[in-house]
């Protein structure tokens, strides 16, 4: 029951998601882990092509001044960009924008995937990259989820 506890903070998955995780793992926590991002790909792809209605404007200043974001993450329903935990995420990709630089969501411009968001190692967590970030994110919330664009203004 802790492991299932614990995992429910890391993930913010329901118990029964977790539960089959562990069951299929064989109780094993880090391969429960494993199922569970690999559960948020599938998931992550069947909602791909959901038409995005909502979403949110978030912003980042660096303590500095000297730099900041604007991010436009989209989502399928008020319900969901009004929730609390969807603000957060927007924000901390806001802050890992700041932080990393990068010039494009998907390697658009082709400067390669290290300049790519989705791609980068999470700021906060340098094990997961955004993009499987905001897959746990679809899973969550039961909706598709993308970051439509942003700006990273710097005076440097």
């Amino acid at each position: 029951m802790d492991i299932i506890k614990e995992l429910r903070e890391e993930t913010g998955l329901s118990f029964a998601q977790i539960k089959k995780a562990l069951d299929e793992a064989n109780g094993d926590k880090e391969k429960a882990r494993t199922i569970l991002s690999a559960y948020s790909s599938t998931q992550a792809e069947k909602k791909a092509d959901r038409e995005l209605g909502a979403g949110i404007v978030s912003s980042y200043i660096h303590s500095t001044g000297t730099v900041g974001v604007l991010l436009e993450l989209g989502c399928e329903t008020d319900f969901v960009a009004k929730n609390e935990e969807f603000k957060t995420l927007a924000h901390d990709i806001a802050m890992h924008i700041c932080a990393m630089s990068p010039t494009s969501i998907n390697n658009e411009d082709g400067a390669g995937e290290e300049t790519a968001l989705m791609k980068q190692p999470f700021i906060k967590n340098p094990e997961t990259t955004v993009e499987q970030k905001i897959q746990a994110a679809i899973q969550k919330f039961g909706e598709n989820t993308k970051v439509i664009k942003f700006v990273r203004y710097s005076i440097f």
